[in-house]
């Protein structure tokens, strides 16, 4: 586990846009029965989430079309939430950090690790965006 002042301001990359924390199995379960669209980041204390991961979510957010629901889970900190989550991303692997895009509770769209590091945040955004705009 991460100490909370470390964290802290990587959580609020993404909260401060509006995306909400998920700290429970619970949360992560009610955040999956919302109708529409749902992205769940994993987030991660990694480079590659702050250089790539958080900045791609947060640019492909000025697109016309996007989720309806924003959510996030931290890796190395809600262990159970990000666990539920990774369930719901089957049958990828767990991967830190990772994007998923939901419909209805249905996966639809996924981005890991491997598809964020090593790639610019304007390029996460339009494979972001390019699922926006065909499932939101």
């Amino acid at each position: 586990m991460y100490p909370a002042e470390l964290v802290k301001p990587m959580r609020e990359d993404l909260t401060k846009i509006g995306f909400k924390e998920l700290h429970t199995v619970e949360d992560v379960e009610k955040a999956m029965e919302l109708k529409g669209t749902t992205l769940v980041v994993v987030n991660s204390v990694c480079g590659c989430a702050a250089a790539n991961a958080r900045p791609g979510a947060r640019l492909s957010l000025q697109n016309a079309k996007k989720p309806d629901n924003l959510v996030t889970v931290f890796a190395g900190v809600d262990k159970e939430a990000t666990e539920k989550a990774r369930d719901m991303m089957v049958p990828f692997p767990p991967s830190s950090p990772s994007m998923a895009l939901f419909k209805d509770g249905e996966l639809v769209h996924m981005l890991e690790r491997h598809h964020i590091e090593g790639r610019p945040a304007d390029m996460i955004a339009e494979n972001l965006i390019g699922a926006y705009n065909e499932f939101c």
